[in-house]
């Protein structure tokens, strides 16, 4: 289980919220350790088959219409248990402070249907790179995506319990994982800056 409220080592299979140690520069996929240089040509979404693949889903086609109505479907369930979970979900201040990484020490972690979500949502050329360890979607200390967000965000409450944060990671990992299967898309586990650095081709 990922404690979320005190240093760890990253839990590479869930795509959550997670504190993680100080080691600049460096990521954890699959539990292997790279440099932020080879997690960008790992995470790439352009210039190989399988990425060019899934941004002609999101350009539109039958397949990405149901993909995008599975992952809403996932968002929905999981907006469910977090609304049943109570005062173990916690409850969000709204106060934007997590989406600073590097002031709240830790970092979000996403999946590529949800990056598809998102760009379909708001259209590819929307997709901002990540420049400094805040989200470029955070504005004025709101969320401007909030009905897009991806799931870290909808799990994570600064006093939510962690176990309860952990469980419910797991299993919407296990969710997006099987979107990744059904829909024959490489899965691949990223921290935020990587995944919009890649997309956007930073």
């Amino acid at each position: 289980m990922c404690d979320l409220f005190c240093p760890a080592v990253p839990v590479p299979e869930l795509a959550l919220l997670a504190r993680q140690p100080c080691e600049p520069g460096r990521l954890e996929q699959g539990g292997t350790k790279m440099s932020r240089h080879q997690s960008r040509q790992a995470l790439q979404l352009r210039g190989n088959k399988k990425n060019q693949k899934e941004r002609k889903m999101v350009a539109g086609s039958e397949a990405n219409r149901r993909l995008l109505e599975r992952v809403a479907e996932v968002y929905k369930w999981l907006d469910l248990q977090a609304c049943h979970g109570g005062d173990m979900a916690g409850a969000c201040k709204s106060c934007g402070d997590c989406c600073d990484f590097e002031g709240f020490d830790h970092r979000l972690f996403i999946t590529p249907p949800e990056l598809m979500y998102l760009a379909a949502n708001l259209g590819d050329e929307n997709i901002k790179p990540m420049l400094s360890g805040r989200c470029p979607y955070n504005i004025d200390g709101k969320c401007g995506v909030y009905e897009y967000r991806f799931s870290g965000c909808r799990i994570f409450c600064c006093n939510g319990d962690a176990d309860f944060q952990g469980r419910l990671s797991e299993e919407v990992l296990e969710k997006l994982k099987s979107i990744c299967t059904e829909f024959q898309i490489s899965y691949r586990y990223a921290d935020l800056a990587s995944a919009l650095n890649g997309f956007a081709g930073v």
